[in-house]
C-alpha cells in the first residue's frame, strides 16, 4: 500500500495549530471596547492584511489539513458514505450559523435575518472542497484551484457595477451577486472602505468561491505530510519553499488584484495560504520534531474541540449582548457592564480592552479544558 492510502501518522502540530488559531480568533473577536484595540488586533480597513486578517484563512487552511487525515477512512476517494457525511456536516454547520445570529430570539425578524456568516463560509468551503478533493487527483486539483482564482479575478472585473472601482464594496460584483441572490435585507450591515457603513457581507456567497482554494491548499499540505512522514526535514523544506512562493505570488498579484479579506481576493488566498504553510512548518518543527510541550498543552485544549470552542465564544457574546438593562440612565448589557466595572478602571484604553479579550478567551478555555480532561470531543 502506498503512502497516500496508508494509515496517516499522528501530527500533534495540527492540534497545536488549530488551538493557536482559535485562541487568537477569540481574542480578536471580543475586544472589551472597539474604540481601543491594538493595531495588530484590528482588521485592515479595506485593502491590506494585518495579523488579525490571517486568522480566518488559517482556520480554513487547517480544516483542509485535517480533512486529509479524516478522509483516510475512505481511502481519500469519493464514496456514498463519505458524501452523506460531508452533506450532513455542511448542512448542520450552515444551519447552526444561521440560527446563531438569531439567538435568543429565533422567532423574530426572519425577513432581515443574516443568511451568510463565518460558520456558513466554513460549511460551504468544507463541503465544496471535500467534493473536489475526493474526486480529483492532485494535478487536476492544482489546475482547478488556479482556475478558480483566475475565474474569481475575472468575475470581480466583468460583473462589477459600472462606473466605479470594482475592488470597492459598493461597486463590487460580490455585493451585486449577494444583493441578487440574498437581497440587501439579509446582508451584514457593517463598516467597509475605511469606515463607511453599508449592507455588505464579508462572508458573502460569491466571495466563498476563492475560499474553497484555501481549504484545498490545506488538503494538499496534509497529503504532503503523509508522503513525507519518513523525511520530516524534506517536508519542512518543501513547506517553507512553497509557502514563500505562494506568499510572494500573492504580494505580486496584489499590484493588480489587491489583497483584501472582505473580498477574499485571489491574491489574499495565495498570501494567507503561503503564510499558513510557513506557520504549519514552524508548528511541525516545534511540536513534532523538537517535542516542545511546555505551554503547548494550553493550545491542545482548543485544538481538540476547535469548532465547539469557536461557536461557544460566539454564542456567549451574543447572549451577553442580548441581556440589557438601564444603568445610570443609559442602556447597558453584560459585556459592557463587565468591561466598565472590572477592566476599564485598570487603564481605560487598549490594555484594558485587550485584558478583557484575553480573560474571555481564558473563560472559553476553562470550559474546553473540562471537556478535554474528560476526553469529550464534540464533532459535527
Amino acid at each position: 500500500m502506498n503512502d497516500s492510502t496508508a494509515t496517516p501518522p499522528r501530527y500533534l502540530s495540527v492540534d497545536f495549530y488549530r488551538g493557536v488559531t482559535i485562541a487568537f480568533m477569540i481574542i480578536v473577536n471580543t475586544a472589551g471596547s472597539w474604540e481601543y484595540v491594538y493595531a495588530p488586533l484590528r482588521h485592515a480597513e479595506w485593502h491590506g492584511c494585518t495579523p488579525t486578517d490571517l486568522v480566518f484563512p488559517s482556520f480554513m487552511f487547517i480544516i483542509g489539513v485535517s480533512m486529509w487525515f479524516a478522509f483516510a477512512r475512505y481511502n481519500h476517494r469519493w464514496t456514498a458514505e463519505a458524501g452523506k457525511k460531508i452533506l450532513k456536516r455542511t448542512v448542520l454547520l450552515f444551519v447552526i450559523g444561521v440560527l446563531m445570529y438569531k439567538i435568543p430570539f429565533f422567532w423574530r425578524d426572519w425577513d432581515t435575518a443574516r443568511i451568510m456568516g463565518v460558520p456558513q463560509r466554513l460549511a460551504l468551503g468544507y463541503g465544496l472542497a471535500a467534493v473536489l478533493v475526493l474526486n480529483l487527483n492532485r494535478k487536476t486539483l492544482l489546475w482547478v484551484s488556479g482556475g478558480i482564482l483566475l475565474l474569481y479575478w475575472g468575475i470581480m472585473n466583468w460583473f462589477a457595477y459600472p462606473g466605479g472601482n470594482p475592488y470597492l464594496a459598493e461597486f463590487s460584483s460580490v455585493l451585486r451577486f449577494d444583493r441578487f441572490l440574498l437581497g440587501e435585507a439579509h446582508l451584514y450591515n457593517g463598516e467597509v472602505n475605511g469606515g463607511v457603513r453599508m449592507p455588505f457581507d464579508p462572508e458573502g456567497v460569491l466571495s466563498t468561491l476563492p475560499s474553497i482554494v484555501t481549504v484545498i491548499m490545506g488538503w494538499l499540505c496534509g497529503e504532503w505530510m503523509t508522503r513525507r512522514k519518513d523525511n520530516v526535514e524534506l517536508l519542512l523544506r518543501d513547506l517553507l519553499a512553497v509557502g514563500l512562493i505562494c506568499g510572494f505570488a500573492g504580494l505580486a498579484w496584489d499590484s493588480f488584484f489587491p489583497i483584501n479579506k472582505k473580498l477574499w481576493t485571489s491574491s489574499y488566498v495565495l498570501y494567507a495560504g503561503g503564510l499558513s504553510m510557513i506557520f504549519l512548518a514552524a508548528s511541525i518543527y516545534l511540536i513534532d520534531v523538537k517535542k516542545v510541550r511546555n505551554g503547548a498543552n494550553f493550545f491542545f485544549v482548543f485544538g481538540a474541540n476547535s469548532l465547539f470552542a469557536y461557536l461557544l465564544s460566539e454564542v456567549l457574546v451574543i447572549l451577553w449582548f442580548s441581556i440589557t438593562w438601564e444603568a445610570g440612565g443609559e442602556p447597558t448589557n453584560v459585556q459592557e457592564w463587565i468591561y466598565n466595572t472590572v477592566f476599564k478602571p485598570i487603564e481605560g484604553a487598549e490594555f484594558s480592552s485587550f485584558l478583557f479579550a484575553l480573560s474571555y478567551m481564558l473563560l472559553c478555555w476553562v470550559i474546553c479544558r473540562w471537556l478535554y480532561v474528560r476526553k469529550i470531543y464534540i464533532k459535527l
